[in-house]
């Protein structure tokens, strides 16, 4: 019994230093230019000031990578939507907060709770009609294709969207001002310039 602990201790031993070894002579041939000194410049495609939100638009951009082309165009379209998304969800919210402040409304919690619910509805109508506003397909040397994508979504859109769905709401529509509240969120679209 005590030869086969001998023996199986050994085997593990073994095993342990040829599994180390490998290991060892796998990292050393991984050379990152970082790590050597060097700075690599890397050109992001649909990025930029150009591709930035600004006054007029919503804009998004993203990267999707995947064996299959149309996947990685479909990832990188998803994740684009969801960053304008978010934008529009946080501007529409500051506007919300702006005008219901500057607004003589009775029941400030409930005008608040129903025009973020309208905000996602129309957010999540509106983004289906997303414009490309810059596309690049590029192969990488693994055989990944990548997509570079930006998208665009005009904030006279959503201003207008939420102005519809607004008038239809029986409860809002009596203290809605839309002139105020577009002024509002022209006021805030104007901070992303």
């Amino acid at each position: 019994m005590n030869r086969l602990k001998t023996k199986s201790l050994l085997l593990a031993m073994i095993v342990f230093l040829a599994l180390t070894s490998w290991q060892c002579r796998s990292s050393k041939k991984a050379v990152n230019p970082v790590d050597s000194g060097e700075e690599v410049r890397l050109e992001q495609y649909c990025s930029g000031k150009e591709y930035f939100s600004n006054k007029d638009y919503f804009r998004g951009n993203a990267v999707g990578e995947s064996m299959d082309q149309n996947i990685s165009k479909q990832k990188a379209l998803i994740n684009a939507r969801t960053l304008l998304a978010q934008q529009i969800e946080v501007t529409v919210k500051n506007v919300t907060d702006n005008y219901i402040k500057s607004s003589e409304m009775n029941n400030v919690e409930g005008v608040e709770e129903r025009l973020e619910g309208m905000t996602r509805e129309v957010t999540n109508q509106k983004l289906s009609g997303t414009r490309i506003i810059c596309e690049e397909l590029t192969k990488t040397k693994g055989g990944n294709y990548k997509t570079y994508l930006a998208i665009e979504l005009s904030g006279d859109e959503i201003a207008t969207a939420m102005q519809q769905r607004l008038s239809n709401d029986d409860k809002l529509r009596i203290d809605f001002d839309y002139e105020k509240f577009k002024k509002t969120f022209d006021e805030e679209m104007s901070k992303m310039e």
